[in-house]
């Protein structure tokens, strides 16, 4: 559905891989019945290893195919980028006005929040 399960907001010099430890870890006994992670590319490598020892979860890698050229749908990708899209349309998410990182994190729970009761209140 694209619906955020946990965030972690992060200084830029922290690698994408290194950030993606970090929330797999926080989500850890949050949600049991959690059985397969996706990611592209960029997160290969020791984050597949560790997430076999880890023994939660299959986290599969969507890669783009190496003939293709320009824009190419990928499974199961074009969910993240949609809720980011959705993220983008609140204003406080739009730039990096925070100054505290748990102030975005924050913003980004809030903003997920009314996404969902919105949604709710259309059933």
């Amino acid at each position: 559905m694209g619906l955020i399960l946990n965030s972690v907001v992060h200084t830029a010099d922290v690698q994408d891989r290194d950030g993606a430890k970090l929330v797999l870890e926080q989500l850890g006994e949050r949600f049991p019945r959690l059985r397969k992670v996706w990611a592209d590319g960029a997160y290969s490598g020791q984050l597949v290893e560790q997430v076999k020892e880890w023994g939660k979860w299959a986290l599969e890698i969507v890669k783009r195919s190496d003939k293709s050229e320009g824009f190419e749908l990928l499974p199961h990708r074009w969910i993240v980028e949609r809720t980011f899209a959705w993220l983008g349309r609140y204003r406080r998410l739009s730039k990096d006005y925070e100054v505290l990182i748990e102030v975005s994190e924050t913003m980004i729970r809030l903003a997920m929040i009314r996404l969902m009761v919105r949604r709710l209140a259309v059933l």
